[in-house]
């Protein structure tokens, strides 16, 4: 995905500070563009200095961030009854306070410029149940709302906040975790019949991002397929 928000936000900039836990995957980002700063760390709770550091270094070399998307998650599919602590805390670290912990550095920073874009990447589970979500849809319930209350606290200095709501998107992840029968369950609730892709996603968030979103703040979009808007889908025609 993040590499699908380059894509969309490339005639609008080109300087763009990616960061990851995944060398290989930044080494392969940075060599698609002169503009493409990586950083090399991780964003959960045993390192949250390492956010400060990056975003110290990435303003050191492109000067203060006014846009950040946060896409780093992680999620498993696990029954509530089976969900050990280990899985929970893995995963809202990484999905809550992650996000916390760099939308809070680069408010900081978006402040003294009295301008800035805040988007999260959160889901629609973060308003409605899937079996074997509950780490996952607790994350994202939690980014949803930390998204809405950082909109009504930094409105004052010129700095929006909203969030994404993804349905089933064709990521990595999603082709890793979702077997056939998933993606049947999934298929049957949407009213576009397919999934998404990341680009679409991004073209998203490319709008939060831009000048033509300035008075929307405190907003979860969903970017679904109609999965929420979604109850019973049938042919009335048929017999």
């Amino acid at each position: 995905m993040t590499v699908s928000v380059r894509d969309a936000r490339s005639s609008q900039s080109d300087r763009l500070w990616i960061g990851s836990i995944y060398r290989e995957y930044l080494d392969d980002l940075a060599s698609l563009s002169t503009g493409i700063f990586p950083v090399l760390g991780e964003v959960g709770h045993r390192e949250p200095d390492q956010v400060a550091r990056a975003i110290e270094t990435t303003e050191a070399t492109f000067g203060i961030a006014q846009i950040l998307v946060t896409c780093a998650g992680i999620g498993q599919l696990k029954a509530f009854l089976d969900t050990d602590l280990d899985t929970w805390n893995d995963t809202l670290a990484i999905n809550l306070t992650g996000t916390f912990l760099c939308a809070q550095a680069a408010a900081r920073r978006m402040v003294a410029t009295g301008w800035g874009r805040i988007v999260t990447i959160g889901s629609i589970n973060s308003e409605r149940a899937i079996t074997g979500r509950n780490a996952y849809a607790a994350s994202k319930g939690g980014v949803a709302m930390l998204t809405k209350v950082m909109a009504i606290e930094l409105a004052a200095h010129g700095i929006t906040a909203n969030a994404l709501a993804p349905g089933p998107i064709d990521t990595p992840m999603a082709q890793k975790m979702h077997t056939r029968a998933t993606r049947e369950a999934y298929l049957a609730h949407l009213p576009i019949k397919r999934y998404g892709t990341p680009e679409e996603v991004a073209a998203a968030a490319a709008f939060l991002a831009s000048d033509e979103a300035a008075y929307i703040t405190g907003h979860v979009l969903a970017v679904d397929g109609g999965f929420m808007a979604a109850g019973v889908l049938f042919d009335p025609g048929a017999a």
